[in-house]
């Protein structure tokens, strides 16, 4: 075999041995009392092979704490891409305002962010989440464009069982609690601010 046919091979089996990300479709339906904002979304959601039901459903309650009228707040490659947040709102100049994580980012993570955007914000999950706010809090108290808010585990769990390919879910939030519901059930998140 030439080297020209042993390349060609090679490429041909890397590309299919990749993991291609699985499509997701949510209609959102959001009624945020506290921010006075009322809104229906169709979203088609990437999901990368290694994140989890619940952390896909932890940034599906981001978009709907953050989604406004402007259009502008959208998903990102997310775990594709390690130069982009999980959500983040760009003005047309290109200029990040919001940049939304989720999960327990390090936070040599965040301080880049607080320097690339005007805000951001972390949705803290997991049953690690307190051990990571401890280890990271005060690293971050310089962070002036940072708001930290911990989401309960029993919320994010039941978030996770309302997963479904193509769903309808209803994110009504009151009061700093999300009330998710959708064909397979409902779950309700209290946001805790942590800093």
């Amino acid at each position: 075999m030439d080297s020209v046919t042993v390349g060609t091979l090679f490429t041909n089996t890397t590309h299919a041995m990749a993991l291609r990300a699985t499509i997701y479709k949510a209609e959102l339906n959001v009624a945020d009392n506290d921010r006075a904002y009322y809104g229906s979304h169709a979203l088609t959601v990437a999901r990368h092979p290694s994140e989890t039901d619940e952390r896909l459903m932890v940034r599906l309650v981001a978009y709907a704490l953050y989604v406004s009228d402007d259009g502008l707040l959208t998903f990102t490659r997310g775990l594709s891409e390690a130069d982009e947040p999980a959500l983040w709102r760009r003005d047309l100049t290109g200029a990040v305002k919001q940049w939304i994580e989720v999960g327990l980012p390090d936070e040599r993570r965040l301080l880049k962010a607080c320097g690339r955007a005007d805000e951001v914000i972390v949705f803290a999950y997991g049953r690690s989440a307190d051990i990571w706010w401890a280890g990271v809090r005060h690293k971050l108290a310089r962070a002036r464009n940072l708001k930290v808010y911990m989401l309960p585990v029993e919320g994010t769990l039941a978030l996770a069982a309302l997963v479904e390919r193509s769903m309808v879910l209803n994110a009504n939030v009151q009061d700093a609690i999300v009330w998710v519901s959708g064909e397979k059930g409902e779950a309700s998140l209290e946001v805790v601010p942590l800093n």
